[in-house]
């Protein structure tokens, strides 16, 4: 039976108490039901950190689809294992985490069986899915699954619940016009970069304990693969962070057209009231013009090259101030 994630994470804690977690978990379940909450926030609790720190701790390595055709690649497979065989930097458990483990290609599937049945010692194995059944059935069965259904209450993320704020406040304070658009594009810009700050300052912390540890190998080499590691981890946390404020904007605008249909405004309770009011005052292809624009937004931002400041203006004026 699936699971509210907060459900499936006391579970694991008891679990972990009484030295019974498994090495190899699937976190299975629609979009929204809690996945990446609760891989994290089993980080944290066996790791002594905060969630949202945990895929910046030097004892979580994690992998995600990076090429064109959004798939996992065997390279990226390879180098998962490689810093699953190094040496805790704490001394205590370690943690792989495959998001969206569906993607992974049969060959690199195949290569990943062996670690997925024996992992190194202290090792925890969480691969994340909303499509199961297109993993390989020599993956699914060498997992526990943990199927997860979506919250009626959703703990969300500061960066998204101060996004979400900056959208009420606008419609409360300003006008859909150019001058109130550039006053939002620049309020999430001042939000984007505060988190960026966040997010480098947790990731310097963790490199230092991690320093100690790779300055006493006789390869200089490990300390120059060392600061590689944390920048692309530093990278990937912050680029993680702008997909959930871009979330946000597209979860305001399907408000709006749930409204439209005669339905409640769901997603953002704080702007519920001027989800229904836009949707009023919108017509329903209008409506669909900003979700629109709000993908296209988040396209460009993920071409490499674009100036993120110019394409996140340009994508909020488009959504909400045309």
């Amino acid at each position: 039976m699936p699971l509210a994630a907060p459900d499936a994470l006391a579970l694991l804690a008891q679990a972990h108490a009484h030295n019974r977690l498994a090495h190899a978990y699937l976190i299975t379940g629609p979009k929204g039901s809690g996945k990446r909450e609760l891989a994290l926030g089993l980080c944290a609790l066996l790791l002594g950190c905060k969630p949202e720190d945990a895929l910046i701790h030097p004892d979580v390595h994690s992998i995600a689809p990076e090429s064109k055709s959004r798939r996992l690649l065997t390279d990226q497979l390879r180098s998962l294992e490689a810093a699953l065989q190094m040496r805790s930097a704490q001394g205590g458990s370690k943690f792989g985490i495959i998001f969206e483990a569906d993607r992974l290609q049969p060959q690199a599937a195949n290569a990943f069986l062996k670690t997925l049945e024996e992992p190194p010692p202290d090792t925890h194995l969480l691969l994340l899915s909303e499509l199961p059944e297109q993993l390989l059935e020599t993956i699914l069965s060498r997992c526990i699954e943990i199927p997860l259904r979506v919250s009626q209450k959703i703990e969300r993320a500061e960066s998204a619940v101060a996004a979400a704020t900056l959208i009420s406040t606008f419609y409360t304070s300003r006008k859909p016009d150019l001058q109130g658009g550039l006053w939002l594009a620049q309020q999430l810009q001042s939000l984007l970069a505060e988190t960026k700050d966040k997010i480098k300052e947790a990731a310097n912390a963790a490199f230092k304990i991690e320093e100690k540890q790779y300055k006493q190998t006789a390869d200089p080499k490990w300390l120059e693969q060392l600061e590689e590691t944390h920048a692309a981890r530093t990278e990937a946390a912050y680029l993680g962070e702008r997909t959930r404020l871009l979330e946000v904007l597209e979860a305001f605008w399907t408000d709006v057209l749930l409204c439209q249909h005669g339905h409640t405004a769901r997603h953002l309770p704080e702007c519920a009231e001027h989800a229904a009011r836009v949707a009023h005052a919108l017509g329903a292809d209008e409506s669909l013009a900003r979700v629109q624009a709000t993908t296209r937004m988040r396209d460009h931002l993920a071409m490499s090259g674009v100036n993120e400041a110019l394409a996140l203006e340009y994508g909020i004026l488009c959504a909400f101030a045309p």
